[in-house]
């Protein structure tokens, strides 16, 4: 699996601050905090909700807006 996120720098700086507080790498805090998203949502995506968002996902492939999770912290010194 590849996730691929664009951020602003103001929320990114607020993520590397709560990771700092808790003592956990950023890419830990990420995933929990869409994990908990995810969980609280599960119950209320529809059938076209998802095959919506697959159609967009795959859309963002073939225009060659995802990149492999390892250039997804470029930059982020932790």
């Amino acid at each position: 699996m590849q996730i691929t996120l664009t951020i602003p720098d103001r929320l990114e700086q607020q993520l590397i601050e709560k990771a700092s507080q808790l003592n956990l790498p950023i890419e830990i805090l990420i995933l929990q905090s869409l994990s908990q998203l995810f969980q609280e949502d599960e119950e209320e995506l529809s059938k076209e909700d998802i095959l919506n968002s697959l159609r967009i996902a795959l859309q963002e492939v073939e225009d060659g807006k995802v990149h492999p999770i390892a250039e997804l912290w470029d930059g982020i010194d932790v």
